[in-house]
């Protein structure tokens, strides 16, 4: 997989598995490679495969589950959240990440994911806004990590004033922001942090085609399709902009939703002719 094409279908194909089929860093290396086509996965992968490797021989020498994916990811091969640059879209581009040893939480999410899963062990993304945070079954219970803040276990206090610093004062921590979320999820969280950077900067095209990407390996997803016709008629492809809220008409659960879908489709034919 070192082109466009390639990359496209295997995202392609993740979106029709099931959510747990997905393989997190082959998603995201395929992401990564629709910005940096012809570069070789072969190292990357290796890396990865390291990674899990060293962390199974860390365990093996007896530590437990978050100390080795520590000792491994962040002492040994030097991984860290990038806190200097952190709106550089390189942090979200998992190739870019694994050479400057740097990113955001959720692509250093998705490392210590990898190399906690390949042990076994139970460890998912949490449903936590605007810090993507890890939780792993650990030998003395479930555990809360932060990758980006130096693997930090984090307390209901730490989550608590994290939610503040992110959602406002007025914020309070819901049950929600403890359940887990889908590989799919993840990705689709891994792309919007490139996408909100496009669309500060006033790039609607490079956003659209963040929206497409994510498209493809989550096609179920009816939030993406809104968004992709929402930016299509902004940049006036109103056919296409018709195509994504048709979509919507026909698989939306919710009958408000294909209803919105479809009121909006006539305005759109309207502007057509």
């Amino acid at each position: 997989m070192t082109d466009r094409a390639a990359a496209e279908a295997l995202l392609k194909a993740a979106g029709s598995k099931p959510d747990s089929e997905i393989d997190l860093v082959e998603a995201a290396l395929a992401l990564a490679v629709l910005d940096r086509p012809r570069v070789d996965l072969a190292r990357y992968r290796d890396h990865a495969a390291a990674l899990a490797a060293e962390v199974g021989a860390r365990l093996g020498d007896g530590l437990p589950i978050v100390e080795a994916l520590n000792r491994v990811i962040l002492q040994t091969h030097g991984y860290a959240g990038d806190t200097l640059t952190y709106d550089d879209i390189q942090n979200a581009n998992l190739m870019r990440v694994i050479d400057r040893r740097k990113g955001l939480p959720v692509a250093l999410g998705i490392l210590f994911l990898h190399a906690a899963r390949a042990q076994g062990a139970a460890a998912d993304g949490l449903n936590f806004p605007g810090h993507f945070l890890i939780r792993v079954d650990a030998a003395d219970g479930r555990q809360i990590v932060d990758p980006f803040h130096d693997g930090r276990i984090r307390t209901a206090a730490d989550l608590r004033d994290l939610l503040k610093a992110t959602a406002g004062l007025e914020a309070e921590l819901d049950p929600r922001h403890y359940e887990a979320v889908g590989n799919r999820q993840i990705l689709v969280r891994l792309q919007n942090n490139i996408k909100a950077r496009h669309e500060r900067a006033g790039r609607a095209e490079d956003a659209l085609r963040v929206v497409r990407r994510m498209l493809l390996f989550a096609p179920g997803m009816m939030e993406l399709w809104r968004e992709a016709g929402v930016i299509e008629a902004r940049l006036g492809n109103l056919a296409a902009a018709i195509e994504a809220f048709e979509t919507i008409v026909a698989q939306a659960d919710s009958e408000t939703a294909r209803h919105d879908a479809a009121m909006i489709v006539q305005k759109l034919r309207r502007r057509l002719n």
